[in-house]
């Protein structure tokens, strides 16, 4: 699993429903958290590269979540 805000996320999900699972992060922000990171909806977070992660987490970083 990732860890990203404090939570594991699934690893076989699409990282758009994926990044649901963290408080206060639904399926707008999380479209926009991945426009952001420059990271595809469609990926699963198995296939996520590192960079990609650091990308999502430091955009996550900037939100209120997870309080």
């Amino acid at each position: 699993m990732a860890r990203i805000a404090g939570v594991d996320i699934p690893r076989d999900k699409r990282v758009i429903i994926s990044l649901t699972y963290i408080y206060g992060i639904g399926k707008t922000t999380a479209q926009k958290v991945l426009k952001d990171a420059g990271v595809s909806e469609e990926i699963r977070v198995r296939d996520l590269s590192n960079d990609q992660l650091d990308a999502i987490r430091a955009t996550i970083d900037t939100l209120k979540v997870e309080v």
